[in-house]
Formats: structure tokens, C-alpha cells, sequence
């Protein structure tokens, strides 16, 4: 996101570099966490308990955080109740001693206060961390406050909304605060009431410190964050050993089924116990049992499938020579027959061409499955192939009124290749392009770059339904189920194009729409033995590619 132009432009630098050490650390923030988060995906175990202990941690958080606070506050009442009384029976001791004064100018009333809070705070040894006891007269003047500990600054325990409380609404006020004894900081629970005097208002306060029950309210807070802690590492533990339990033979599921699929039929599961993982264990075993003996069936049944094939197409190529010489003899004296003889001589030399362009297919088909093909590979230019092809398939397009069109580079594109599967891969998709071009333009394109060669084949014709272009390689798949058997070829042509293409490493791809056409590529490596990453030419073609934006649009 760029900055708006009509800030400055020394703002704008700003902005631009801090964005760019921003995306900087977020790349490095990135980086560092990558490792955590793949681990995170990969493992099960590892988000079990990780969300285990999350989960345990902040119940048992919340548990020892309820339970804390409600054992402070029930330590914090019963020091509330113990100092209420207290301050009851010190209430009413002070009001027995100051009762012998009727009023406040009497000389001896300041030394009577005095002795009171000495006497009250006899008990209460404040400079060991005791209680305090402070009478205040500030509404009866020549009368000093007078506190138990001399050296305590009680402005911080007995506030104006205390004194306010006490003095001006006259009743028992209470409040917790903090304060500073002999260098260390107490909380103090302090209650103010009014002590009832004939010669006017004083207030008595008492401070008991809450040292025993912080430390016992300390205390439990330790025991509850111990025990909350132990308990969480304990669920982690469980929970990782439960799930390991369950993890273990996931993995050795996972495992086995890669073996398996690796083609190492035998690999079983260890079957321990008689609980839910053991029953899966065995049910994986009797499915690879049940998987092994279906693949072993079908592969024989396969194998004796490509003999049959193979030692059929052998069988049969002595009786066609026998047939193809005979028909020969007749095809070359069809002259001298009646018309109707003639004709069948000329069918009967048609299909005889027909059948043994069959025969070498299934050859062809059995050498591909018996894994008998070889690659003569060799550094061809392609240029000159292309226009083989086309040459030698004229006369097919002129008969169905077919124009081929070529795009082949002035230069030459050398590959490393096997001429004559290239030659016969290219013969098989562009006679099928003229066969299905419906009387339309077909277009041969030759491209190249450092490591590709690709080679399309576009039509115009019926083109293909969704799906086929999966298809169309498979052996006998024809496009048009209802057209009779003599028109199109063996069935066998693009399975051994396909074939020839795996042979030489590349790709053998196909695309297609209902009335638009199809193209056919082939995409090969420059040099033999390369891994193909990408191709020189699109598959979807280029002016299907522009139709479609003209539509957008």
C-alpha cells in the first residue's frame, strides 16, 4: 500500500522505509517460527498436548485463583470479627476511664487520655509488628492525639474519609491500609468508632496489623500455584502418553500403507492386544491381505493377457503374409475382373492394410508392457520432422478438405530425441487432427527454449467433452462411440504416442471443448534424461484463451 500523495515527501521516505523493515522482520519473524509451525502441522501428539496444557492451565488457574481469594477473604473476616470485639471491650474501657471528666477544661483530662491509650496498647507490643491504638479529640481544643506507638505515622492508616466516617457521621468505620513499621511495609486493618465522653466528641482507633494472615493467605497462594503447576505438568504428561498410546500405531498404519504403496505387498501391522487399536491393526492386515491377493490376481491376469496379445499378434503374421501375397496377386490383376470382383479386391487390399496396421500396434502395445521398449535418442533437429509429417499427410487433408498450417522456427530445434517415435507420435495426432478437423484449418506449432521442445496440434473440429482429455489416451477409447468401425484408426494410435512420449521422458497432453476443437501437445527435453518442468507452448490454445477474455470483458 503506497502513502497518499499529498503527504510530504520526507514523510512519504519515512513511511516507505519503515515499511520495508517491517516486511523485512516480519519475513525474519517468519523464518523463525517456520520451523514450529511445520512441526505444529506435523505432529498430533504435539497438539494434544499443547492444547492440554493450555486448556488444564487455565481451569486450573481459574480454580486456584477462586480459591486463593476466598481463603484471604475468609482469613480477612475472621481478623475482622477478632478486632471488632476487641475494639468493643476497648471502646467500653475507654469510656469507663474518661467518664470521671464532665468537662473538657478540666487540667487532668489530657494525662487521663494518655494513661487510656497506654493501657489499651499494654497488650499490644506495636514495635514488634503489634497493634496501635490512637484516641484523636480534634474537635475539643488543648486535647492532643495521642497514639500508642510514638515514632508510627498514622496519616497514612487513619485518612480524612475514615476520620470523616467516624467523626462526622458518628459510626464504625473500618478500611485496610499500608503502612511503614521499623522499616518494613505492614497492612493494617483499622477501626474507628466514637467513644461517648460527657464533655464532648473523641474517637478511638485501633490497628491490628494482618501479618499472620497475609502469610497464611501467602502461603496458600504458593501451595494452590504448586499443586495447579504439578497438576497441569501431570495432565501434559498423561495427556502425551495417552496420546502416544494412540499415535504409535497411527504411525505404523501410516507407514505400512507407504510401503505398501511402494509395492512391498507383504508389510503388515503388529497386532497387540484385543482393544480398539488391535482391531484396527488386524483390519488393516486383512485389507492388505485381501489388496494383496486382488494385485496378484489382476497382475497375472494382466500378464497372461499381454502373452495372449503378443502371441496372437505373432501367431497371426504368418497367415497375413500367406493372405497379403494372394491379395497382392489379385489387387495387381483387378483389371481383367468384372467390376464387382474388382471392387472387392480393392477392399479386401484396404483392410488387409487395415489389419496389419493393427497387428504392429498390438506389437508395439506388448513391447510397451513387457517393458522390451528402447529409446534410440539421438541430436535431431525437429524442423524437418514436422514438415515430413505434414508432407506425408497432405493428400489425406486435401481428400477432406483439410488445409495444414505450419509454425515451425527458420532455425533448427535440435533435441535429443528418437526420430522415428517422434516421427510416428506426430503422424498419429495430426491425422487424427485432419480426420476430425471437419473440413476446418489444423495448425502445427513448433517451439522451444533452453530446456523444452513442444510441439501442438490444434483442430477445429467436434473438440472434446469435459473429461476426455483424460480419455483419449487409453487403449480402444474412441470420441464418437457411434461412428462405424471402418472409419478412424486402430483405437491403439495416441496410447502409443503416450507411450513413446513417457519413453522419451516428456508429456503427452491433450485439451478440448465441445465445438471449439482440441489441441494436442507434445513436450519433450532438450536433453535426454532431463526433468521437465514447464513447456514452450500453452496447452489451452491461444485464441481460445483470447475468446475467453473478449467474454469477460
Amino acid at each position: 500500500m503506497r502513502a497518499p500523495a499529498w503527504l510530504p515527501m520526507p514523510v512519504r521516505r519515512t513511511l516507505r522505509v519503515l515499511r520495508r523493515y517491517f516486511r523485512m522482520g516480519m519475513r525474519r519473524f517468519d523464518r523463525f517460527v517456520a520451523p514450529a509451525r511445520r512441526e505444529w502441522r506435523r505432529s498430533l501428539q504435539l497438539r494434544v498436548v499443547a492444547l492440554t496444557l493450555i486448556a488444564s492451565s487455565v481451569l486450573v488457574g481459574a480454580f486456584g485463583f477462586f480459591v486463593a481469594q476466598r481463603s484471604a477473604n475468609i482469613l480477612l473476616n475472621r481478623a475482622q470479627d477478632e478486632v471488632e470485639s476487641s475494639m468493643q471491650s476497648k471502646l467500653r474501657y475507654a469510656a469507663s476511664q474518661l467518664s470521671v471528666h464532665l468537662t473538657a477544661l478540666e487540667p487532668r483530662l489530657q494525662n487521663t487520655v494518655d494513661i487510656t491509650v497506654n493501657a489499651l496498647a499494654d497488650d499490644d507490643p506495636a514495635e514488634s509488628g503489634g497493634s496501635v491504638v490512637s484516641i484523636r479529640a480534634d474537635q475539643i481544643p488543648g486535647i492532643q492525639a495521642v497514639t500508642s506507638v510514638k515514632k508510627l505515622d498514622t496519616s497514612g492508616l487513619i485518612t480524612r474519609d475514615l476520620i470523616k466516617a467516624v467523626s462526622g457521621d458518628g459510626k464504625v468505620a473500618e478500611q485496610v491500609r499500608t503502612a511503614e513499621v521499623n522499616g518494613k511495609k505492614i497492612k493494617f486493618l483499622v477501626y474507628g468508632s466514637p467513644v461517648p465522653t460527657n464533655f464532648g466528641h473523641l474517637e478511638l482507633y485501633y490497628m491490628v496489623p494482618l501479618t499472620t494472615e497475609d502469610s497464611a493467605a501467602n502461603q496458600i497462594r504458593t501451595t494452590v500455584l504448586v499443586t495447579g503447576l504439578a497438576l497441569v505438568i501431570l495432565l501434559g504428561v498423561v495427556a502425551g502418553l495417552v496420546t502416544r498410546l494412540v499415535v504409535l500405531p497411527v504411525r505404523d498404519a501410516a507407514r505400512t500403507a507407504q510401503r505398501l504403496s511402494a509395492g512391498l505387498l507383504d508389510q503388515r501391522m503388529k497386532v497387540t492386544g484385543e482393544d480398539d487399536l488391535a482391531l484396527l491393526a488386524a483390519s488393516f492386515n486383512q485389507m492388505a491381505a485381501n489388496l494383496q491377493r486382488q494385485i496378484v490376481r489382476l497382475e497375472e491376469m494382466s500378464r497372461l493377457q499381454r502373452r495372449f496379445t503378443s502371441d496372437v499378434s505373432h501367431e497371426l503374421r504368418t497367415p497375413l503374409t500367406t493372405v497379403r501375397m494372394a491379395a497382392d496377386l489379385i489387387f495387381s490383376e483387378r483389371e481383367d475382373f468384372d467390376p464387382a470382383v474388382a471392387r472387392s479386391a480393392e477392399l479386401l487390399q484396404a483392410e488387409l492394410d487395415r489389419f496389419e496396421s493393427l497387428l504392429t500396434d498390438l506389437l508395439e502395445i506388448s513391447r510397451f508392457d513387457a517393458g522390451f521398449a528402447a529409446l534410440d535418442a539421438e541430436h535431431a533437429d525437429l524442423v524437418p520432422i514436422v514438415k515430413r509429417v505434414a508432407d506425408r499427410l497432405t493428400g489425406l487433408a486435401d481428400r477432406v478438405g483439410v488445409t495444414i498450417e505450419l509454425r515451425v522456427p527458420d532455425e533448427p530445434v535440435i533435441a535429443e530425441v528418437d526420430p522415428r517415435r517422434i516421427e510416428r507420435v506426430l503422424r498419429n495426432l495430426v491425422g487424427n487432427a485432419v480426420e476430425h478437423g471437419e473440413g476446418r484449418p489444423v495448425r502445427i506449432t513448433l517451439a522451444c527454449d533452453e530446456a523444452a521442445v513442444a510441439v501442438t496440434v490444434r483442430d477445429h473440429g467436434i473438440g472434446l467433452k469435459a473429461g476426455e482429455e483424460r480419455l483419449v489416451f487409453n487403449r480402444f477409447w474412441r470420441a464418437d462411440p457411434s461412428r462405424a468401425r471402418q472409419t478412424g484408426g486402430t483405437g491403439l494410435g495416441l496410447s502409443i504416442s503416450a507411450e513413446d512420449a513417457r519413453l522419451h521422458g516428456g508429456w503427452l497432453e491433450a485439451w478440448g471443448a465441445p465445438g471449439e476443437g482440441a489441441q494436442f501437445r507434445l513436450t519433450l527435453p532438450v536433453r535426454s534424461g532431463d526433468r521437465l518442468v514447464a513447456a514452450p507452448l500453452p496447452l489451452i490454445p491461444r485464441d481460445r484463451a483470447l475468446d475467453s477474455e473478449e467474454a469477460g470483458r
